[in-house]
């Protein structure tokens, strides 16, 4: 028995459909959904992340702005350029790409983005929204966001299952715990400290791994007939691996994500959701 695969590309693209779809209403409205896109340095992955984001937002015909910072930018120039944005009525969305350099506070800046216009998720205003299971009026972080939509895809309900959750950052692991509370999962979550990782994932019905240590869960780990969801990249050598052992894990899991092509444009698609979200509560 093999795992079936969850095509994070086909999802993306009915995602992406959906909101073509909505944005034609909205066109009738006069209003074209605006995102603004903050790099900071030229980190390869972030510049390449960014430029993922300004295609998408081209195809479906949507206004966006790059902004592009010297790594050595103040935290005061950097703050500056988010009210601006905030102030900025064509732009719906702001998303500072992260890692930002060492010397800046990077919960200061996302913080200092309008709650309204946060697609990303991050701001405790959106976050605390979600915790008190309030998603409908927040705006949910985008890779969490899309590792629901792809659960949900293989036809498994969530409520009741046990769920272990691998890395608890605040980009995807503590906004996934709480969309997954939420909807009645029995949750374990697990990072460097955990003692006996291994018992924690073999319990888990759904098992989901956010750290970016490559191919940290093996076969061994995984109990059989599991749903298993790798977050993860890691660039080793040419090629792109997650955090789990791909090939063998597949052999025991019921569905598993693929790296690349499972939850990466699930990112994207629902960075694209919120974007149309944020234009539509703009009105």
């Amino acid at each position: 028995m093999s795992a079936k695969i969850i095509d994070g590309k086909l999802i993306s693209k009915q995602v992406l459909e959906s909101v073509a779809q909505d944005f034609k209403n909205l066109k009738q409205k006069n209003i074209v959904p605006g995102l603004a896109v903050v790099l900071v340095g030229n980190d390869p992955a972030s510049v390449l992340y960014v430029e993922k984001k300004q295609q998408a937002c081209k195809n479906l015909g949507f206004f966006s702005v790059k902004i592009s910072l010297a790594e050595n930018v103040s935290e005061k120039e950097l703050l500056n350029e988010i009210e601006k944005l905030n102030n900025d009525k064509k732009i719906h969305g702001i998303l500072v790409q992260l890692p930002l350099p060492k010397h800046v506070n990077t919960e200061k800046i996302i913080e200092a983005i309008s709650p309204k216009k946060d697609v990303d998720g991050f701001t405790s205003q959106n976050l605390g929204k979600i915790a008190l299971g309030l998603e409908k009026d927040a705006l949910v972080s985008c890779t969490p966001k899309g590792v629901i939509k792809l659960i949900e895809s293989t036809g498994t309900e969530i409520k009741g299952k046990n769920v272990t959750v691998v890395g608890k950052s605040i980009t995807v692991g503590k906004p996934l715990s709480l969309l997954l509370l939420n909807r009645n999962a029995t949750l374990t979550v697990c990072d460097k400290f955990t003692k006996n990782l291994k018992q924690k994932c073999l319990n888990a019905d759904i098992l989901i791994s956010a750290t970016g240590k490559a191919e940290l869960i093996t076969k061994e780990m995984v109990k059989p007939e599991a749903v298993v969801l790798d977050v993860g990249t890691k660039k080793i050598g040419n090629k792109v691996v997650g955090d789990v052992v791909f090939e063998d894990v597949k052999e025991k899991a019921s569905f598993i994500t693929p790296v690349p092509g499972g939850v990466g444009p699930m990112t994207v698609a629902c960075l694209m959701e919120n974007t149309l979200l944020a234009a539509k509560n703009s009105l």
